[in-house]
Formats: structure tokens, C-alpha cells, sequence
């Protein structure tokens, strides 16, 4: 999985920090427009030498929970993040004033979800580029939170605590080495499968000419 994040980053242009301990954070989208779920993942990643990558996989939600869905903070609807990279958009900071998180910094793009309908609408809503309090937090103080509920209304949430207490101490080493903040990806499911389809292809087109496809993968 780490090798079809690096090269969806690549193939998209976006920024692969590759500085010790400077931090890649990837959310993943599944396909599940079932709202209410843990049923997505954060992905972290970090170089800790020339060549050495450490990598953490956490589950999350990168989608609101039914009650904003229904009951949405604003009229024209509830966000819903659009999948993009955002640049140093994030900051360790203060959530909601009582714990340490990464705070939003820098506009971001969301989907306004109008119909309180309970559904995720990832592509139909109207588009709102802003400062939006999209924060990157946990769910319960202690274990695993079972359902989103309110933990989220737009904010990308940690379904374990001690995995996000892992992050937030990641969080501070990047922090102390290279300042105060931070660019969050968010990626479709799809897209990693695509990116899989694609090696599998591509290697397929070499066994078939007699070559390798190893040096082209790596």
C-alpha cells in the first residue's frame, strides 16, 4: 500500500516529504457512502533515514456523522472534505479549546451537503473553499469510539485514541524540526485501485516483452 500511495502522489503532482521525520498524512476514502462509519483510514508515513521509510495505518473518518447530516451547522449544508493535498494547511493546535490536535490554518475546498438526507454526497453538493474548522482530532478520550455520531462534523477523526495520541507525538517531532505545520492529502479509495490496476498491467506488458518491471515499480 505504501508503494500506491508514493506513486498517486507522484502521479498527481503532489508534494512526498522524504526529510527524517517529516511528516506525509494521507487520509483514504473508502467506497462506502454509508455514513456514521469508522470506515475510512489515515495513512502516515515519514522517512527515518536515506532509505527507511516508517509507515502507520489508523482507522478514521474523513466523512461527517448523521447527526450534522441531518443537522447541519449551516444552512447551505454540511461539509464534506474534497479530496485534494493541502498544502501546510494544518497547524498542532487547540480543538475546540480543550485538547491538542491538528488544526485547520489554511482554506480548504468541501462539498456542501444540502438534503439532510443521511447519504454522503461526495460529488453533487456545491463546492465552499474556506477556513471551515476542518480539524484533524479523535473520536472518545479513552479506546475505540464504535459510531461517528457527533465526533464529526466535517473533521477527519480518529476512531482510536491511542492511535491518535501515536499521531499527535509524531505530530510534535515534525513540529520540532521543521515548525508548526503541516500538509493533510485526502485520497478516493478508487484511486488506489486504479493505481493498482495499472502495476499489475504494466507488469504484465513486461513479462510479455521478456523484462523485468521491477525498476519501473520501485
Amino acid at each position: 500500500m505504501l508503494g500506491d500511495l508514493k506513486a498517486i502522489l507522484s502521479e498527481k503532482s503532489f508534494v512526498l516529504y522524504t526529510r527524517p521525520y517529516e511528516l506525509n498524512i494521507v487520509g483514504l476514502r473508502g467506497n462506502s457512502t454509508v455514513p456514521n462509519r469508522f470506515d475510512d483510514q489515515i495513512h502516515v508515513f515519514y522517512k527515518t533515514g536515506p532509505v527507511a521509510w516508517n509507515y502507520h495505518v489508523y482507522n478514521a473518518t474523513t466523512d461527517p456523522g448523521t447527526y450534522w447530516l441531518k443537522n447541519p451547522m449551516m444552512q447551505k449544508g454540511t461539509a464534506i472534505l474534497e479530496q485534494g493535498q493541502y498544502l501546510n494547511c494544518y497547524a498542532l493546535g487547540m480543538h475546540r479549546g480543550e485538547y491538542n490536535a491538528l488544526v485547520q490554518v489554511g482554506p480548504v475546498v468541501v462539498i456542501r451537503d444540502y438534503d439532510r438526507d443521511a447519504v454522503l454526497d461526495f460529488f453533487n453538493g456545491s463546492r465552499d473553499k474556506g477556513y471551515h474548522g476542518i480539524n484533524i482530532h479523535r473520536a472518545s478520550v479513552n479506546g475505540t469510539t464504535k459510531y461517528v455520531d457527533k465526533y464529526s462534523a466535517g473533521c477527519q477523526v480518529f476512531e482510536n485514541a491511542s492511535d491518535f495520541n501515536q499521531f499527535i507525538r509524531l505530530c510534535g517531532e515534525h513540529s520540532t524540526r521543521y515548525g508548526n505545520r503541516f500538509t493533510y492529502t485526502l485520497l478516493d479509495f478508487r484511486s488506489v485501485q486504479r493505481q493498482k490496476l495499472k502495476r499489475i498491467a504494466v507488469g504484465s506488458l513486461f513479462a510479455a516483452s521478456g523484462l523485468t518491471a521491477y525498476i519501473y515499480l520501485s
